[in-house]
């Protein structure tokens, strides 16, 4: 017998995708039953409270919220707060939680996952991708391949914004025009690991400048992580980024070349036909109207494709322009594998 709803679920890290997760569940109205119990981040509690009331990027939060007695109050619901650094630090068990999101992106490496699995959670799925197929029992972007879940995996990947962003896209016209070889341009929102003003940040020396003065080319896994997804294309992907000074809302400039002539208005049709009536309903997205990127912020499809941008040269060679909310996307798709997962998941331990 598989686990019932309501599923009781812990969120590890409290950052941008763990406040979008905890958000987004809120304002989807309780996704299915999925119940946040607990959230794990070495924040304070005002700061908690705080930067869960007020957004810059997505706004005042929409219900009530309180701290007190250890616990973020939202709309009368009890979040026990925990401030542990180490999976070890936190008694998963004791919690009787069904699912850990693992918000923090820290933990790339599967002896590094097996710790949450040791000190007493269940399952974990990971807001970020691990470092290979071998750290991890299997990668998932919704709307591809959430159906080869058996249900006796532990540890899960929701891949990375990018890839729930380009595989979708790449499969449909594959399956549909077929694709010899793809290059790939992400054009990037800054993230965290860029300093506001030059500072010794990163490893990666272009990393340590002012992410609002530049921008910035940056090493990216997209091809990597496309390749796990689309075994198909293996060694005919190529990828690079760069980062923008914009808060959020990302694009994949993509180019294709493809397997028999095409032209732009067979591609967008195809396009267009998943996103209102196909199998990628709610997870793609189509427009042709002069749109920005901040036209995007807060939009919960996994990509929106500018169809006024497509552009076909010769018979084979297309060009497309694929917008994502690099936040609330992703979070929503972490909400949509949650449910998922845990509507096959095998029995677990749990004593309520």
């Amino acid at each position: 017998m598989a686990i019932a709803p309501p599923y009781r679920i812990a969120l590890n890290g409290y950052g941008r995708i763990g406040r979008c997760v905890l958000r987004a569940l809120y304002e989807r109205g309780g996704s299915a039953g999925l119940s946040v119990v607990a959230l794990n981040d070495l924040a304070d509690m005002a700061s908690v409270e705080y930067l869960t009331r007020f957004d810059s990027t997505h706004g005042r939060f929409p219900g009530e919220v309180s701290v007190s007695d250890g616990c973020l109050h939202i709309d009368g619901d009890c979040v026990q707060v925990l401030r542990q650094a180490t999976p070890e630090g936190v008694d998963w068990r004791a919690l009787g939680i069904d699912l850990v999101l693992e918000c923090s992106g820290a933990y790339h490496s599967r002896s590094d996952a097996q710790r949450f699995i040791d000190a007493g959670a269940p399952r974990v799925l990971f807001s970020q991708p691990m470092a290979s197929e071998a750290d991890i029992d299997a990668t998932i972007v919704y709307g591809v391949n959430q159906s080869s879940l058996s249900g006796s995996e532990k540890l899960v990947s929701n891949a990375s914004c990018t890839t729930n962003c380009g595989v979708p896209l790449l499969k449909l016209l594959h399956e549909s025009v077929g694709l010899e070889y793809v290059s790939i341009t992400t054009i990037h929102s800054a993230m965290n690991d860029q300093p506001v003003l030059d500072a010794y940040h990163h490893e990666d020396l272009r990393r340590t400048r002012s992410a609002f003065n530049s921008v910035i080319p940056v090493s990216t896994g997209l091809a990597r992580g496309i390749e796990r997804l689309l075994p198909e294309l293996t060694g005919r992907i190529q990828a690079k980024a760069v980062r923008v000074p914009t808060l959020n809302v990302s694009c994949l400039d993509i180019t294709l070349q493809t397997s028999r002539d095409t032209n732009a208005q067979e591609i967008n049709r195809v396009l267009r036909e998943a996103a209102e009536s196909g199998p990628l309903k709610g997870l793609l997205a189509y427009t042709e109207l002069p749109h920005a990127s901040c036209d995007f912020n807060h939009d919960p499809h996994s990509a929106i494709v500018d169809g006024s941008q497509t552009r076909v040269s010769g018979p084979r060679l297309v060009n497309l322009l694929a917008w994502f909310d690099n936040e609330w996307g992703f979070a929503n798709r972490m909400l949509d594998v949650a449910e998922h997962f845990l509507r096959v998941a095998e029995p677990n331990t749990r004593k309520d």
